[in-house]
């Protein structure tokens, strides 16, 4: 069986960083992608792969060469494309009244622009891969999924992170056209939606703050990176193959939550 590559932007730290070890796991082999040289490649080291399973390119993906370049390295290294989760995003605090427009414009330039122009640049290539066979009528052979990590702030809403929120709403719709526009041609396009998950985010959330999280969290705690990962495997791999333009939540029980949780007894960490 021919290990598939899939490429995950992000992948220095927390979710990215889980969703790369995990895909690897699975036995696939990964091009972790991050703006940060430095935690890249300390994520690669820590994966100890080898350069044979893995690969680290750094990458602006709201930079159209710099994704250009992403794709151009993946196909150098590995020679193929198989699938894409776009994890990398920023959050800045924030609401209509005193949002930066320069601030609003950097997120949607990471969290929105930077997922089209990977999922563009991804999609083409599989396209063309796809329309160059002689025989298309077992499309499924070669499997090609794209994840989205969107959040439950696609559905809800975060008054004082506006730019954030906007961009995860815009990043699930854009999941569901694009499902529907490469679904002729088998690439399958979902995304997941987290909850409170612990990364560095929420290093130092402690007491009311966390208090309040668990309040609005039915399984009344945070999710690990690799429970996100979990689900973005899955939806990389065949047991997932009649799913394309869904979000899956994986958030706690919170979305169908309409009120709070009573206090729980304290426990330790997050």
């Amino acid at each position: 069986m021919v290990e598939r590559v899939f490429i995950v932007t992000g992948a220095a730290k927390g979710i990215g960083f889980a969703c790369a070890r995990r895909l690897l796991e699975d036995g696939n082999k990964v091009v972790l992608a991050d703006i940060n040289q430095a935690d890249g490649k300390k994520a690669l080291i820590e994966l100890a792969s080898g350069e044979e399973r893995a690969l680290f390119v750094e990458c602006d993906v709201s930079n159209k060469l710099e994704v250009h370049n992403l794709v151009a390295e993946t196909l150098s290294a590995f020679g193929r494309i198989d699938g894409l989760v776009n994890n990398a995003g920023i959050a800045v605090k924030g609401g209509s009244l005193d949002l930066s427009v320069t601030d609003f414009d950097r997120v949607l330039a990471v969290n929105l622009r930077g997922a089209f122009l990977v999922s563009q640049a991804v999609a083409k290539y599989m396209v063309d891969e796809i329309e160059s066979r002689e025989d298309r009528s077992r499309l499924t052979e070669r499997p090609y999924s794209i994840i989205n990590m969107s959040s439950i702030n696609d559905t809800v809403a975060l008054p004082d992170y506006l730019a954030y929120t906007v961009s995860k709403g815009g990043l699930l719709q854009m999941t569901r056209s694009m499902a529907l526009e490469l679904a002729p041609y088998g690439i399958r396009v979902n995304a997941v939606g987290p909850g409170s998950v612990k990364t560095d985010m929420l290093s130092g959330v402690a007491g009311d703050a966390l208090e309040k999280i668990h309040s609005r969290t039915p399984l009344g705690r945070v999710a690990l990176p690799d429970e996100i990962a979990g689900v973005v495997s899955f939806l990389a791999g065949e047991d997932s193959s009649y799913i394309t333009g869904q979000c899956i939540y994986v958030d706690g029980g919170r979305l169908a939550l309409n009120y709070t949780m009573p206090p729980r007894a304290p426990t330790e960490g997050i």
